[in-house]
């Protein structure tokens, strides 16, 4: 059987933590940024680890990370 190709689309998006978990980068960061509190803007920094109700989803397109 040939080797799945990794979705890189996906691959640029999400990251595999060490303990198999995958974060991702919060959305609303990137414009009208004037208009968002200093705190919400540094929060928004901080990685989040993705649902467990996207986790098959996510590691369909990624089968030699997840």
């Amino acid at each position: 059987m040939p080797k799945m190709k990794t979705h890189r689309g996906a691959a640029k998006r999400f990251r595999v933590t060490a303990s198999g978990k995958v974060k991702r980068a919060r959305a609303y960061k990137s414009h009208l940024l004037a208009g968002k509190a200093p705190k919400r803007k540094r929060r928004l920094r901080q990685p989040a680890l993705i649902d467990r109700t996207d986790r098959r989803r996510i590691a369909r397109l990624l089968p030699y990370q997840a």
